[in-house]
């Protein structure tokens, strides 16, 4: 934003300043002819369009949930799991490739299935990331290929962070799914899903 605001800015100096007054003056500003100069003129006109663009935003910024202090961004915990097979360095690139802290998604993985590439859970979650087959058919991976099962994972779980814009309720979206995060506006009052964020996140 901040590109286009300065953009904005040079546009106004560039065709000179007798036209500024006129614009100035009808956006309530009461800047005159003989004081104004360009850095005045780029102040002015980019304390507007934020003052602008803040209310435009406003409403939308209310839709996602709140973030509690707890939920700020914090450092991940470092992986400190006894796994060092094949399947590491494929989870390290994965999370790298979708820009999820390695850390992170090396514990998500410890957690969901111990490393075991052929895990299935009761309710149909397969794989090293635990994917279910729905979530699998919606990324257009082969659930059962450990290397596109990590890839999925990963790309989700950033999915849920672009959606949620906070680590831990990205990782309780992908535990308990996004529609429980939206109703709680939060980490959802499950047992099983509190500990999971606990576990993953490091805390």
């Amino acid at each position: 934003m901040r590109h286009w605001i300065g953009a904005l800015g040079a546009v106004a100096v560039g065709f000179g300043l007798a036209a500024v007054p006129e614009m100035a003056t009808a956006e309530g500003l009461t800047l005159s002819r003989s004081t104004m100069n360009r850095a005045g003129v780029f102040k002015s006109q980019a304390k507007l369009l934020d003052g602008r663009l803040a209310k435009q935003y406003e409403g939308s910024a209310r839709l996602k949930p709140k973030t509690p202090e707890s939920l700020l961004p914090q450092p991940t915990a470092r992986y400190s799991g006894r796994y060092k097979g094949e399947y590491l360095e494929a989870a390290k690139a994965a999370a790298r490739r979708h820009g999820v802290p390695e850390d992170l998604f090396l514990r998500l993985v410890q957690q969901e299935s111990g490393w075991n590439p052929g895990a299935v859970s009761v309710k149909g979650a397969t794989g090293l990331a635990q994917l279910m087959p729905g979530t699998a058919q919606l990324l257009r991976v082969d659930i059962n290929d450990p290397l596109q099962n990590l890839d999925g994972g990963a790309r989700y779980l950033k999915m849920m962070f672009s959606k949620f814009g906070n680590w831990q309720l990205a990782l309780a979206a992908y535990n308990a799914g996004p529609q429980a995060v939206e109703k709680h506006a939060g980490i959802p009052p499950y047992a099983e899903t509190q500990n999971y964020v606990k576990v993953v996140w490091g805390g």
